[in-house]
């Protein structure tokens, strides 16, 4: 994977958390980070500099199997981001 696939995945990953919010599935970041287990801290660096912090395997997993957002979609951007 290249530096700018990782960066769209990073940017397709806020997209989807963002979405949730608008809909009212999660009130945060906060309410995410809560529900992967993960510090708040460490989402707020991957936003701020994909460059040098990397997404994490079992964010983009709770994302896919708890909140239903498409692999496929935030992987490579293609077909829908969720049912």
């Amino acid at each position: 994977m290249t530096q700018q696939e990782h960066i769209e995945i990073v940017g397709r990953f806020f997209e989807a958390i963002d979405w949730l919010k608008e809909t009212r599935r999660i009130r945060g970041l906060q309410t995410f980070a809560r529900s992967c287990g993960v510090d708040r801290r460490s989402l707020r660096r991957l936003m701020a500099d994909p460059e040098k912090y990397s997404l994490k395997v079992g964010w983009v997993v709770h994302l896919v199997r708890e909140y239903g957002i498409k692999a496929d979609w935030l992987l490579t951007g293609e077909g829908p981001m969720h049912d």
